[in-house]
Parts: structure tokens; C-alpha cells; sequence
């Protein structure tokens, strides 16, 4: 997907988290389309993403979705995972990468979580993904741990205490 000849700005973009049909197929795609990983990473990626959607409790757990020329070029979503807050699903489509979106989404993300009372958020993410990695702690995440995955990747653990 070639968003574009020109890069968005931030203001460009719109942030919604209704849920919309065709949101799920379009941020399995976007998965796919960005992280080579295997096609038993995007199948766990479906199956994750579909659980979610089917049992979101939207009281304390949210997605949001950051929309462009009516096309979804990012998202980040608030998982309650045994009253941690599962920060999952982001993402930023590299020609939107670099105007701010990615720090926007963890705003976001991190006022719904303060909101909802939870204290403690975890994450997971891959080791090579420096980018990301840098803005999570940028944000206050700290790295806890590593371990290999059933797809050979490295994941890594970051948390954030309130």
C-alpha cells in the first residue's frame, strides 16, 4: 500500500475507535503487509485481533485507529490483561511514520489508561523494532525480558508503573 505522494501531517489524520466494518481484515493486512514474520505470525495475529474485538469490554479496554484518504494507516489498542493494560496491535505504516502519529497513539493510550484507574501496562514487542523500542521508553516504559518466540523472532517485555 503507497499511501501516497506526499506524506500526511498528523493533522491529516483522523483517530477514531468505533469499530467499523472491515477494521480487523485491514489491521491483519497491514500486519502482514509490514512485518515479513511468516504466515503463523499473521494467522496469530487474526486470531488475537479477532478474540479481542469478540470480548472487548469497552468500559476499560479500547482500539484506536488512525484513518487516512479513508484507509487505515495505524493503530494501537488497550488489552486488560489481569489489570495490567496490554498496550497490542501498534503500528504505523512507514509512509506515515516520522510526524508524530506513533507518540499521538501512545498518548492516547496512556490517558485511557490512567482514566480507567490501572496502575501497570506491559507490552511486547520484537527486538529489531528499534524505533518503536526508543518512543516506548521515551515514554516510560522500561525493558524487564526476552525470550524467544514459536515464529524464531526475539520478544521482548517492557513495563510502565503509575
Amino acid at each position: 500500500m503507497r499511501i501516497g505522494s506526499m506524506q500526511p501531517t498528523l493533522d491529516d489524520v483522523e483517530i477514531r475507535h468505533q469499530y467499523k466494518s472491515g477494521d480487523i481484515g485491514a489491521i491483519i493486512n497491514l500486519h502482514g503487509e509490514l512485518y515479513d514474520f511468516g504466515q503463523s505470525f499473521e494467522a496469530y495475529v487474526a486470531t488475537t485481533l479477532g478474540e479481542f474485538y469478540q470480548s472487548i469490554n469497552l468500559d476499560n479496554e479500547r482500539i484506536w485507529l488512525a484513518i487516512h484518504n479513508e484507509r487505515i494507516i495505524g493503530s494501537i489498542a488497550l488489552k486488560n490483561t489481569d489489570r495490567w493494560a496490554q498496550l497490542r496491535y501498534f503500528l504505523i505504516h512507514p509512509d506515515c511514520r516520522g510526524i508524530g502519529l506513533g507518540k499521538h497513539l501512545l498518548g492516547l493510550f496512556i490517558a485511557f489508561m490512567e482514566s480507567c484507574g490501572y496502575r501497570k501496562s506491559f507490552l511486547i514487542t520484537e527486538e529489531n523494532l528499534k524505533t518503536a523500542t526508543a518512543l516506548y521508553g521515551k515514554m516510560g516504559y522500561q525493558y524487564v525480558s526476552s525470550s524467544e518466540t514459536g515464529f524464531g523472532l526475539i520478544e521482548q517485555r517492557y513495563e510502565l508503573q503509575r
